[in-house]
């Protein structure tokens, strides 16, 4: 693929990015589309004021790219969390280390690789890219000291920012946990793989365990229940809630008086005494022991003694009284627990001869995209176009643009089919599922676009390439260039820039918005600040973008620019849209950072061995004894942060903890915490609203109206009036007989 080839691919890709920009900074303007654009503002502004025509009042901020750069990281933080903080200061980090490798590589290294060999050169447009890579530098050049020390600043450049980046990120999870002081979960143990006994209910020896071993600090208990009779009955709530909320209250400005007028406001107040009924009936079945299952949550009186619970082997059987610090409330995955103990290793072992499987599978598609972005492989394989391939503006979007394009395609079915199986393997909480779903991307992303593009162009050549470990170095300096680096540049310009335009635009939820509003005309559609940020998509994408500048900066030098400008894009929209769109309803507490910590080395790494493949390959023995010891020193640095750094992400401190417990014993928070404790946890509380946004405000005239109505229940107390534990004491409704009330309060004058 010559110059011409490349930028075809990166003129359709522009066109297309300032299409779609273009097409953003109108419809964002649009009232029709502010829940597409706005559902985390919007959904903030509803739940703070009662004015009716809010909605109608919102205005955009005149310039999304001012308000994203201006933002800082401490608003972030508010805003989209820990997680949203750590994904951001991974794409600072990788806009400052490729800034530093695009003035060292374009400065010194590629006019050496331009002039690496005395040839006559053509018009800029018309060269081959491996004019521009180091297969154009002459085996023994000694130019190739200039490549070296390249590297050696890349190296220690990248391992001085993660220095800092570790330092500052651990600061900041600290800080969180210090500021957890309402974190309910750190109270809080999940217990599984509870013994049967004929003698007694799985709650009954649950709390005569507890009670036994740990009588000083437990506090109270609450099963996780099979589902059954009672899920259906809470779909059934939700399901009549939903349709009083979205189609009784819209429905007030077609009800007319008698007189001829209309009301103003039409609020509904239920309480069905046969549901609450039913809810007792039914939950009195729960508590037989064919509906319990052997998990549940233990509450401790103190967060220490909860996390050492939760560290400690309980029983002499390891399958037997498991015990895990809980998930925060709203971060559970009720599905999964109630899965069996003994059951996960099975689902563990069989999602991973799925992932591995699909691996394997996914090297078809693969492989066809290398044949493409090879014409000489093409033709041989399609006679039938030769003549259409001999057009230069054929050939140039076929080897420039189209693999990329097929590459991207395919890639779109990998996310939620590794959300699927880390889904089955059993993740008891939904940032869990989500960040093992991350690191089954991102390992499929390295493998199947990174390892399979660059080591071969088919699955045999692949095969000798790993059957032989010690000419791996070689045979991946020379699959890398010149061959690989054509189609990862076209690559950096489709699934990065383009997908950031997408990523903006929001495609997928527009068009979902309009089939709802437009054609079934329908308030409310399926994306009204309801969807979380898709970290287990984008964090492997960024990640690999990275593996490829860190791995090319010498070999390539030509990537690094598309990559900067990427990165730069990325920094600016991910912030606009973890400030409009994206809602935070859980938070991992940063444990992203351990897999950008560990990607980053490996991504330096794989830079290292590659370059002592290319210095082999170019006999420069010098070069490659140099770079030996630059591989040692990364992983050395890398084993100093894993044991400085990283530990603080994987568990709590203790002197934290006691600390937190120490502060709300002296201001006499305890019991009010016990008392949050006893309804934090409420599975049933998911069964009925688990698929449902929270509205705690609902539409009303004014303050004099609001004075005198009655607004519906938030969908948080119906979940307060069934609880699901014995060791929960709450009286009744009062008036558990009152029908239906259907209240029309007329406040025309």
């Amino acid at each position: 693929m010559d110059i011409s080839a490349l930028l075809t691919s990166a003129g359709i890709n522009i066109g297309i990015c300032c299409v779609l920009f273009s097409l953003y900074s109108i419809l964002r303007k649009q009232p029709s589309n502010r829940n597409v654009y706005f559902g985390r503002k919007l959904a903030q502004i509803r739940s703070r004021t009662r004015d009716p025509h809010w909605f109608e009042r919102f205005v955009p901020s005149p310039s999304w790219i001012i308000k994203a750069w201006e933002t800082s990281d401490d608003v972030i933080l508010d805003v989209g969390g820990l997680d949203a903080v750590v994904f951001m200061r991974m794409l600072v980090f990788s806009i400052r280390i490729f800034s530093i490798a695009a003035i060292v590589c374009t400065a010194i290294v590629l006019p050496l690789n331009y002039y690496g060999q005395e040839m006559e050169h053509k018009f800029i447009p018309a060269e081959s890219l491996e004019v521009f890579t180091t297969e154009n530098v002459k085996p023994g050049s000694r130019w190739l000291w200039a490549h070296c020390l390249a590297l050696y600043i890349i190296s220690f450049s990248a391992c001085i920012l993660l220095y800092f980046e570790n330092k500052n990120m651990t600061k900041r999870r600290l800080a969180y946990i210090k500021g957890s002081s309402q974190d309910l979960s750190l109270f809080a143990v999940l217990v599984r793989g509870i013994p049967w006994s004929a003698e007694e209910s799985y709650s009954t020896s649950l709390k005569n365990y507890f009670t036994k071993y740990h009588a000083s600090s437990y506090l109270s208990h609450q099963m996780v229940y099979h589902c059954g009779k009672i899920e259906k009955l809470m779909k059934n709530v939700r399901e009549m809630y939903d349709v009083l909320y979205h189609e009784s209250i819209p429905s007030c400005h077609s009800c007319v008086l008698p007189g001829g007028r209309r009301p103003n406001v039409f609020n509904v107040l239920v309480n069905e005494p046969e549901i609450i009924e039913k809810g007792k009936i039914d939950l009195q079945d729960l508590r037989d022991r064919g509906k319990e299952c052997p998990a549940a949550f233990v509450f401790f009186r103190t967060r220490y003694a909860a996390a050492c619970a939760a560290k400690a082997l309980q029983s002499s059987n390891p399958m037997l009284w498991v015990t895990h610090l809980a998930p925060q409330p709203r971060d559970v995955y009720w599905p999964n627990l109630a899965i069996p103990y003994r059951q996960l290793w099975l689902r563990r072992t069989a999602t991973l001869m799925a992932t591995a499987a699909f691996l394997v599978f996914f090297i078809a598609p693969v492989t066809l995209v290398q044949s493409l972005a090879n014409l000489t492989q093409l033709q041989q394989a399609f006679p039938f176009l030769k003549g259409l391939l001999k057009k230069r503006y054929v050939s140039q979007l076929v080897t420039g643009y189209l693999p990329s394009v097929i590459l991207v395609l395919f890639f779109y079915t990998v996310p939620p089919l590794m959300i699927l199986f880390s889904t089955i393997e059993g993740s008891i909480s939904r940032s869990g599922r989500k960040r093992g779903a991350c690191c089954k991307v991102l390992f499929f992303t390295i493998w199947n676009v990174f390892f399979v593009n660059i080591a071969s162009g088919t699955v045999i050549k692949t095969i000798k390439v790993f059957s032989q470990p010690k000419n791996i170095p070689q045979q991946l300096a020379t699959g890398a260039v010149p061959a690989a680096v054509k189609f990862f540049m076209a690559y950096v310009l489709t699934s990065g820039w383009t997908s950031l335009a997408c990523e903006v635009v929001q495609l997928y939820p527009l068009l979902c918005n309009f089939i709802y509003k437009f054609i079934l005309r329908k308030d409310h559609g399926p994306f009204d600040g309801e969807y979380t940020f898709p970290y287990h998509s984008e964090v492997p994408r960024v990640l690999l973008f990275g593996l490829l500048g860190l791995t090319f900066a010498i070999l390539a030098p030509l990537i690094l620019p598309l990559l900067l400008v990427y990165f730069c894009l990325a920094y600016l929209v991910y912030r606009n849209q973890i400030l409009n769109v994206y809602i935070t309803d859980y938070d991992s507490g940063g444990k992203y950072w351990p897999i950008v910590q560990n990607s980053a080395i490996f991504s330096l790494v794989v830079a290292q061995v590659i370059a002592i493949g290319v210095f082999v390959l170019k006999k420069s023995t010098v070069c490659f004894g140099f770079t030996i010891p630059l591989v040692i020193c990364t992983l050395l640095f890398n084993e100093y942060c894993r044991r400085r750094f990283l530990p603080v992400f994987k568990t709590f401190a203790s002197e934290i903890l006691i600390d937190l417990d120490q502060q709300d014993e002296q201001n006499g928070r305890m019991e009010a915490i016990y008392e949050q404790l006893k309804s934090a946890y409420c599975q049933f509380e998911w069964l009925a609203f688990g698929s449902s946004k929270i509205k705690q405000q609902y539409i009303c005239a004014g303050e004099e109206t609001i004075k005198h109505t009655q607004e519906l229940k938030p969908e948080i107390k119906f979940s307060e009036e069934i609880t699901p534990d014995e060791s929960v004491e709450i009286s009744p409704p009062a008036n558990h007989k009152e029908e239906v009330e259907l209240i029309i309060v007329d406040t025309t004058p």
